[in-house]
């Protein structure tokens, strides 16, 4: 056996590894409903001003990423991405939801969305900063 330690992550590599995890995940857990939701805010010319893509894994939305461009913040986007984001999901099934976010990003934005914190690790990704995770009841 040959341990190879590698500091770029091939896309070759990546698949080689999944596809392992994925039969083993296969066991215990049926995959056939799992999907991705995504959420796109686009301007009149089409440059996208926000966005949401998140994943269904079972009965849970898991939102891994939420962007929303400076000059359309705080006019609610943020938010009708989660909604549409949501309700897809409800629609597919699932029944909770969940998210996680850095102390210098969005957790106030969340909890305004009904999110509640249920974990921190201190210190990620460095001294003095916190990573987040919230879940809701879809």
């Amino acid at each position: 056996m040959l341990y190879v330690l590698k500091e770029i992550i091939t896309q070759e590599d990546k698949e080689e590894l999944l596809t392992g995890l994925r039969a083993f995940n296969r066991q215990f857990v049926d995959a056939a409903s799992w999907g991705d939701i995504c959420v796109y805010l686009r301007d009149e010319q089409g440059v996208m001003r926000g966005g949401l893509i998140g994943q269904r894994k079972g009965d849970w939305l898991s939102i891994d990423y939420l962007w929303v461009c400076e000059t359309v913040r705080g006019e609610g986007a943020g938010s009708q991405l989660i909604k549409n984001a949501e309700g897809v999901a409800r629609e597919k099934g699932c029944r909770h939801a969940l998210v996680d976010t850095i102390s210098f990003q969005a957790l106030p934005f969340y909890q305004k969305q009904g999110y509640q914190l249920v974990n921190t690790l201190e210190d990620f990704p460095l001294v003095g900063m916190a990573r987040h995770y919230l879940t809701k009841v879809l």
